[in-house]
């Protein structure tokens, strides 16, 4: 535990220090944003084994909600943050109340048909402004901070990280969060031992939208603007490509994924320059306007040759490394 709160700590001081190591802010809050995302996806598969199709639903309907709050009604920037949060709370809730009736492949078509018919919501509604999207949020201020400076935004942002990543730890350790793995090994058995799976599963997917909410509200500080992709189900589609492909079930790979992904989105194109200046080959170039591509092709690699994910399968190799001396 002490080295796990040690490797935390180093991490979260390197996380701040990256400004001044000259990585681009808004570049490393859109991984951020993303990283919790994915976090709160995995709390609820990796942990309590329910595959959601919907969860960009959580993450568009709290972009929207906290930028109508702050562009529209003029409320402070917490306040917007905090009132996407519990609007996607809310509907995860209704959600949650409708899908945990079901299992397996049904679970997912219902999240998945409730996830389309907000896009279609959205895509109605004039508040949202249709294909145009929400812009010009403002980002206002925090504690008398002012957040139009992207450094001062940055530190509110990985605050926001480091929160959600411990309301996730914490709740795998505890009580609820053996629970939640109980119900994912076997969930006839924890019914057998008297626990209500249903309301556990309800809660669990309750938490899990709320976070991802918290997610989408800080990427609408960060870009300042809500759009019809932050709640299509491609984005659902790529928050699981980023769970599975960092590890199921893991604290960090979430994170690992998110960022894995999220630089294959933005860098490809510069790597493929790279190497067509390097190498003379002119094909290199066309890199960029195929990154759905190079994704889904390391989505194949990772799931044939890591199929626990990165940080699973390193898991995996350090633990048995360790087993022959103990």
């Amino acid at each position: 535990m002490n080295r796990q709160l040690i490797a935390y700590a180093l991490a979260i001081i390197v996380l701040a220090l990256l400004p001044a190591l000259g990585a681009y802010p808004i570049f490393v809050m859109k991984i951020m944003c993303y990283a919790l995302f994915a976090c709160a996806f995995n709390l609820l598969l990796g942990y309590t084994g329910l595959l959601s199709f919907g969860h960009a639903a959580f993450l568009g309907s709290a972009a929207y909600a906290t930028g109508h709050a702050l562009a529209v009604w003029g409320l402070p920037t917490s306040v917007g943050l905090l009132f996407g949060t519990v609007v996607a709370g809310l509907l995860g809730l209704v959600m949650g109340l409708l899908a945990i009736r079901r299992s397996g492949i049904y679970f997912a078509m219902i999240t998945l048909a409730m996830s389309q018919m907000v896009f279609f919501f959205f895509l109605q509604a004039p508040f949202t402004h249709g294909e145009d999207g929400l812009q010009g949020i403002p980002r206002g201020e925090v504690f008398g901070i002012n957040l139009h400076n992207d450094l001062n935004l940055y530190y509110l942002v990985m605050a926001i990280f480091v929160f959600g990543y411990f309301v996730c730890w914490r709740a795998i350790n505890s009580p609820f969060g053996q629970v939640l793995k109980a119900i994912r090994e076997n969930e006839p058995r924890a019914i057998s031992l008297g626990y209500n799976v249903d309301n556990f599963k309800l809660l669990a997917f309750v938490l899990s939208a709320a976070l991802a909410g918290l997610a989408g509200a800080t990427k609408s500080l960060v870009f300042v603007s809500a759009t019809l992709s932050d709640a299509t189900w491609q984005m659902s589609g790529m928050v699981i490509l980023m769970t599975l492909i960092g590890g199921l079930g893991t604290f960090t790979g979430p994170v690992l994924g998110a960022f894995i992904v999220v630089m294959l989105e933005n860098k490809v194109g510069e790597f493929g320059r790279f190497l067509a200046h390097t190498t003379g080959v002119e094909w290199f170039r066309s890199l960029g306007e195929s990154v759905t591509i190079v994704i889904g092709l390391i989505f194949i690699i990772s799931v044939l040759a890591f199929r626990r994910g990165i940080v699973g399968e390193l898991g995996a190799y350090f633990k048995a490394k360790r087993a022959p001396s103990s």
